[in-house]
This record gives C-alpha cells, structure tokens and sequence, in this order.
C-alpha cells in the first residue's frame, strides 16, 4: 500500500512562528517566578546568558539546516555524521528531552488553569497536576487526530500573545519601581554565582528555535529563511524575555512573585482598580494559549523525529504506522502521551525538575550537533550549506563547550535522571538499532579508510560500534532512486531505469505519484475523497512495486496530493534526501533542454540528479552517448556504468570535433576519466546534430542537459531539444544540478 501525504509549504513568517510561539509560552508565563527565587533580581542576566547560549547553536542549526533540510533536526544532522551510536543518544535523547518539555508545558497550563478553574485534587495529584493531564489527554488527542498548529493559525496565536504582552509591558512600565526590582538584598543577593544555575533553570525556555529544523522539509526556500528564522527567533525572544522579567521584578518583589502564575500577579499590581481584574483575565487565557502551543508544537515535533528515526532503522517503524482515517502516526503520538502523563504524574509537584530535565538532554543533543557540523566540513566534500557559521571552527567549539559546561549548573537529581536515559540509548543502541541500522556515520567511515593510518585503537572502537544491520560499513550510504510515474503505459519503462541504478549502486526504489488537485479544491477535501480519486494511484504504486521487485531492490511508494504538478515532484525529492530523480517527459518542461521552465530556471535549483525519459520503452540493449564534456556529462557517465553492469547495455560515446586526432584525444582521456570500460569510441567531424542523428540507429540516446544560459538557448535553440524532437529514438537527458549565478543562468 501507497503512503499518502498533502504537500505542505512553510514561509518565513511561519517559521518565525513557530520557534516564537514555542519559546515565548512557559519561558515568560511560568519561570520567572521559580527562577527568581533562586537566583534573586540577577535572573534577569540569566535569561539573557541562555539566550546567547541558544544564539550560539543556532548558527550551528542553521548551517545544518541549509545543507540539509531533513526532517528530525538535530537527529539527522548527528546520526548522519556521528553515526547511528550518537544517532540513538541523539534521537532518544530529543524524543524525551520533548516529552519532559511538553510534561513542563501541560503543568503551565494545569497552574494558570487552577487560577480561573479550580480543580479537584485526585489521589496522590495536586489540582495542578490533575488540570495538567486533563490538558496533555487533550494535545495528544489534537495530534492524534490531525489538527496542528502551522500557517495562519500559528501567526494568529503568536501575534495574539504578542500584543497581550506588550499590554502587560507598557503598563508595567508605568507601575516599574527599580527599587522595588533591586530590594533589600540588591541585584545579586545569593551572589553572582546564581546566574548559571538559574539560566541551567530557564535554558528550557530556548528549545523553540530547534523545532523550526524539525520541519526544514517544508520550509519554501530553506537557504534564506531557515537561519533567519532560527536565529531571528532566539535574538526577538531574548530581548522579550529581558525586558518582561525586568518589569514583572520592577513591579513585584522578587521574594513575594508567584512561582505558579507570575504574570497574573505582576499584571494584578501593574493595572489599576477596575482594570486589573479584566487585564488579569486577559493575560490568564494568554497564559493557557501559549502553553497549550508549546505542548502541542513539542507534541508534534517529537512525531517528526520519531519517523526520521524510524527511516533509519534507529527504531522499528511500527511506531510511525499511520493512521487510515486521521493520517496521522497515531503509535508514536499515544506512546509520546503516554509517556508525557507518567512524566505529569510522577515529577509533576516539582516543575524545576521537568525543566532541567528537558533543557539537560537538549544541551547534550546541541553539543553533539556542534561536533556533527566540525565532521561534516571536515570529512565531506560534498558538504554545501547555503548559511556558514561565522568564526569557524572557534563558533561550534565554544557551542559545545557551553552546552556541556551549562550541564554543571543543572543539579544532580536531573543530571542523573538524564543520564539514565542516555545510558538508556547506548544500551538500545547496541541492543536493536545497532543489528537494523544500515547507515554508519561520516566520521566512523573516514577512521576506517583510514585504518593504516591511526592508531589501532581508535579503529577499533570505529568497529566496534558501526552498525551490522543490511547496509555496508565501509561503502557510502545505501541511495534513494524516486521514479515520478502519472501514466500506466510509462510506468514499466520508466521504474525499470529507477531499478537498474538503483541496483547497481545497492540502493533502494522511492516510486511516487503525484496526484494534481485543481486550485479549486482544497487538499484537505481532495484528502477526504481519496478512495475514490486514488484507485488509479494504487494501481499504479501496486505494479511499480512488483516491477522494482523483480530486480530485487527495495522499494517503497508514495501517493501526494498536490496544487502543483512537477514543482511537487521536485519539493518530494527534496523532503525525501533522494539521490537521483527519474521521470517521464510528459512530467518535465523541457524548454531549451533542461529539465526546469524558463522561469523556474532563474530561480531554482533541481533538488538532485535528474534523468527525463522520453518514449514509452525503454531498451538499453544499445547505447549512444554523445560527450562534450560539461557538468551533466559526469552524471551521462554514471548511468552508462550501471547500465552496463546491471542490463549487460553496449555503450558508444560519441564526440563531435573539428579535427579527428585532437577529439580522438579527448574522448580517450574523458571515457578514462569516467571508468568506462569496454565501450565504443566514436569520433566525427561535422554538425553537431547531424552526426548525432546518423549515428542514433541505436536503442537509447544518453544526453547530458546542455551547459548553455537561458536566453541563448531560448533565442538559439538547443542540442538536447532538437534531439528530442528529431529522433525516433527514446532519447534520455541526464542533469546533475549545480549552483549558478543569476548571470550564468542567463547567459550560461
């Protein structure tokens, strides 16, 4: 059966939203009353000491994001470099760092909810702690069933809490006394020394603007608006967070502010008379409103880590079963609640430790996320993040360095409850994920094929912990082929080619189908009529798969819904990290022989390598493949070799020259430059595609996308599409993407 999906798009403000909305709900409307009585006035200085800690990794965040915008955030990014080990602390570790978070937020909402409802105490629960799980049953059943906070939703939550707290700020200004927020004691009257135990406190504040990587996937443009997103959010927050705990101190003495609803208290004092019972009222429901966000977002973001997890094997997969009516991962929310109500009900009295708890395995998930982004510039050249972080590698050091050393100042009970469920990874590791990875990291690969030169020790811890599961240890990670079909006479040819080389590189078959909606009906209905608009999809999905499996490769397959035709197929291979992308000419726009439109061409770059079939069969039997070098040319040769390895396919490579030695010449460097072996070498003189067209009596046309700029092509045509309208032959153009200036695009 098919997977089913709705195309999701997230912009700047969304995005914004989401790491604002997350960090300014229990931060401002829980914390500063705890955090005040223990560090005194100077909390202030706290709160801004976790929000240049939390400024520091997102710049690391950020670089991660651009180069790899992938569900799952900080698992991603260190299980992909660090290996499955460190994936399993990570994921594990970010997974209940979330439903400590969300267990934290719930017992927010319980405290502000008792202010206007009371409610009954319950065996050994407080009336807190009962509000809480009556307020965690209902965020988990919201997840269970579908609805979330993202879009316009979101943006209306948190503008909504904005202007509450810019109310309580203009007034508490009014009311602000600075001898009222220095009092009898001074700034500091447990000493400067409290303010790294309080920001250890408050650090759970800050978690939001890591959830923005959890949906990277989906975010439009992810180079520009994901590091302004993470790194605008923190720095907005921060200032918040200064300036509203400095007047809710300015207003009430620290001693006496409230550690269950703070603001309610400060906005009770700030407002005069008759006006103080409806502010109060107003900043309560503002209260329970951002508290209810946090819940929910973590609630949410711990799903998407699960399903990363889970596509790597670090977890069984059964847990991101989806649900047949709601679409959901329905397992993997209810274990999540489940666990969040124990949290609720055993640790629930003290909310200090549901904080620490939270902010002492994200810290450890940050650090590992530094060490993550030092391997992979220094291990991978194919590394290419849009974001660099400044001051490299001095900016990720001193962000490990602060994540570890903050852990000091956490305290021991959370320390040790956090580094159980540490201990608790590693042993899960090598108990399950360690025989069902297929992945190892970039770091272990780089000791290993470097065995002769470092030390035997460091090898052999390397060894010791590589994954032993269906994947290769010393070889690269396994490859995503997606094959986009729409026509069931295509469908064969085109998943035969997606099986071919996917099978020669050991790799695995994504077959996908987009279904294009009309503007007119909503994706959500369009959702709810899939029975009937899906039969043909499930056909479909249904011989696609049996085709791949007769070559016995992996295979998975999947249905969107989508406004868009080819800018989804492409937005799929993004979210899905595919390798290369294989399609049918119906589904591409093939303007000037490339795969993207012209105006598309100026702003976008294809999400991997791309291969556009053109015919119906697909017959490699015999294969011409003209070379003039170029960019594209490398990936016409990648093919060749897994045709021929995978169909026994005999090759010629043809090159057109002026004079026969020097292209004779070439064509010997470049056919031994590409690994082709066994292959006929053709040289001739002459046109371009006039030769082309006399020499194509073969089966298959391998084509490289030309190298030529947008406008000439347009006003002088092109190789590849002449080819394509002249040839009888099935003809498929190979285009491995590159960056190119605006200058390049237009005029090559």
């Amino acid at each position: 059966m098919s997977d089913e999906e709705l195309a999701k798009d997230l912009g700047l403000l969304s995005a914004l939203t989401i790491g604002i909305g997350t960090m300014i709900g229990a931060g401002i409307f829980v914390l500063p009353g705890v955090a005040a009585s223990t560090a005194g006035p100077v909390v202030v200085a706290s709160f801004v000491v976790g929000g240049l800690i939390a400024l520091v990794n997102a710049l690391s965040v950020s670089e991660l994001g651009t180069a790899m915008p992938k569900a799952g955030g900080g698992y991603y990014y260190v299980n992909r470099a660090l290996g499955p080990l460190f994936g399993s602390i990570a994921g594990l570790g970010d997974w209940m760092g979330l439903a400590f978070a969300s267990a934290f937020y719930s017992i927010g909402f319980g405290q502000y909810l008792a202010t206007l409802l009371p409610m009954p105490a319950f065996l050994f629960l407080n009336e807190v702690q009962v509000g809480a799980l009556v307020a965690g049953a209902v965020f988990v059943g919201v997840n269970y069933i579908g609805a979330k906070e993202t879009g316009g939703v979101q943006t209306v939550i948190v503008t909504v809490l904005l202007a509450i707290l810019a109310l309580f700020a203009v007034q508490g200004w009014l009311s602000f006394d600075f001898a009222t927020l220095v009092g009898d004691g001074g700034l500091a009257p447990f000493g400067y020394g409290a303010i790294l135990p309080g920001t250890a406190l408050v650090f759970v504040s800050f978690l939001g603007y890591a959830k923005i990587a959890t949906v990277a996937e989906e975010l439009k443009n992810p180079g520009r608006n994901l590091p302004l997103a993470v790194i605008g959010s923190v720095a907005i927050v921060t200032v918040l967070y200064a300036i509203l705990v400095s007047i809710m101190l300015g207003v009430v003495p620290w001693p006496d502010l409230s550690q269950s609803a703070p603001l309610t208290q400060a906005t009770q004092a700030a407002f005069p008379g008759g006006l103080a019972g409806l502010a109060v009222t107003i900043v309560t429901l503002g209260a329970l409103l951002a508290t209810a966000s946090s819940a929910n977002a973590s609630i949410l973001a711990s799903a998407r880590i699960n399903f990363a997890m889970g596509r790597d094997r670090i977890v069984t997969n059964w847990l991101n079963e989806i649900h047949p009516n709601y679409a959901t991962p329905y397992r993997s929310i209810l274990v999540t609640g489940a666990v969040i109500v124990l949290f609720i009900a055993a640790l629930g009295r003290d909310i200090e430790v549901l904080a620490k708890a939270a902010s002492v395995l994200h810290l450890v998930v940050y650090a590992l996320m530094n060490a993550a982004l030092i391997v992979f510039r220094e291990t991978d050249p194919e590394y290419d993040p849009a974001f660099t972080v400044p001051l490299y590698p001095f900016t990720p050091i001193v962000g490990m360095a602060l994540s570890l050393g903050l852990l000091a100042f956490v305290g021991g009970e959370e320390l040790l409850l956090s580094g159980l469920f540490v201990v608790g990874a590693v042993v899960w590791y090598f108990v399950y994920a360690r025989n069902n990875a297929d992945r190892q990291g970039l770091l272990g690969r780089h000791i290993l094929s470097r065995g002769d030169e470092l030390p035997n020790s460091v090898v052999d811890a390397a060894a010791t912990v590589a994954p032993n599961g269906s994947g290769r240890i010393d070889d690269a990670p396994a490859t995503t082929t997606m094959v986009a079909v729409s026509n069931p006479r295509t469908e064969r040819a085109l998943v035969t080619l997606a099986a071919a080389l996917a099978k020669f590189d050991g790799g695995r078959v994504l077959a996908t189908h987009v279904i294009q909606v009309p503007d007119q009906t909503s994706l959500a209905a369009a959702a709810d009529q899939r029975d009937r608009i899906s039969k043909t999809s499930e056909q479909l999905m249904a011989d696609a798969r049996a085709d791949v499996e007769q070559l016995d490769v992996p295979v998975d397959t999947r249905t969107i819904l989508s406004h868009e035709g080819l800018a989804e197929v492409f937005d799929v291979a993004r979210q899905h990290g595919v390798d290369r992308l294989v399609m049918g000419h119906s589904g591409a726009k093939l303007a000037g022989g490339r795969v993207e439109g012209a105006l598309d061409e100026l702003t976008h770059d294809l999400p991997c390598d791309v291969l556009v079939l053109d015919g119906g069969e697909f017959d490699p039997s015999e294969v011409l493949l003209p070379t003039a070098g170029g960019h594209s040319s490398d990936l016409s040769a990648e093919v060749a070799r897994a045709l021929q390895a995978t169909t026994d396919a005999r090759i010629s490579v043809l090159h057109v020259a002026d004079e026969v030695a020097a292209g004779r010449e070439f064509l010997e460097q470049w056919v031994a430059e590409h690994d082709l072996e066994g292959v006929e070498q053709l040289v001739e003189t002459g046109d371009v595609e006039t030769v082309i067209g006399e020499a194509a009596d073969k089966s298959l046309v391998l084509v490289g996308a030309t190298e030529s700029g947008l406008l000439s092509r347009l006003v002088g045509g092109s190789l590849a599409l002449s080819v394509l309208n002249d040839l009888e032959t099935t003809v498929l153009l190979a285009e491995r993407p590159r960056r190119r200036s605006l200058r390049e695009r237009l005029f090559g």
